[in-house]
């Protein structure tokens, strides 16, 4: 599989569909992907979008370690799969987002796809901008992570 990567820049139409990156959907169509997966992230302002494959992955993992009997982790699982919905892209390679996912992140017009190896996220520009580390940060953190491995 490819991956997704880079930052690419993009605009909300009034009714709130936007364009997938023309090389995201190059590699959603290699994937066979007719539909994406979209979840707000549990920990950032952003939506997660996964090619169908790489999210039934992670919900086996997830099924994987729960119980299903165990109250706790019945919760988990619905509020998981509660934050999430199918989308299909129209023949334009369109998506359409619900306003209230929009205003989750704070987005507004302009938005930012960040490619994350097999899968997406979308950010208003502005958030993504004030979470990202600084170039020192970012290279201390890397090296730190690449020794333990």
């Amino acid at each position: 599989m490819q991956t997704f990567i880079g930052n690419i820049e993009a605009k909300l139409d009034d009714k709130g569909r936007i364009f997938v990156p023309a090389v995201y959907r190059k590699i959603l169509a290699e994937e066979e992907s007719k539909r994406i997966v979209m979840r707000r992230d549990t920990d950032n302002e952003c939506l997660m979008f996964y090619p169908e494959s790489v999210w039934n992955e992670k919900v086996e993992q997830l099924r994987q370690t729960l119980d299903e009997w165990d109250p706790e982790d019945q919760l988990i699982l619905m509020q998981f799969m509660a934050d999430a919905e199918y989308l299909e892209m129209d023949g334009q390679g369109r998506i359409l987002l619900q306003k209230k996912n929009l205003e989750t992140i704070g987005a507004q017009n302009d938005v930012l796809f960040v490619g994350m190896l097999n899968r997406f996220a979308l950010w208003a520009p502005d958030t993504f901008a004030a979470k990202k580390l600084s170039q020192t940060e970012l290279a201390a953190r890397l090296r730190a992570k690449m020794k333990k491995s």
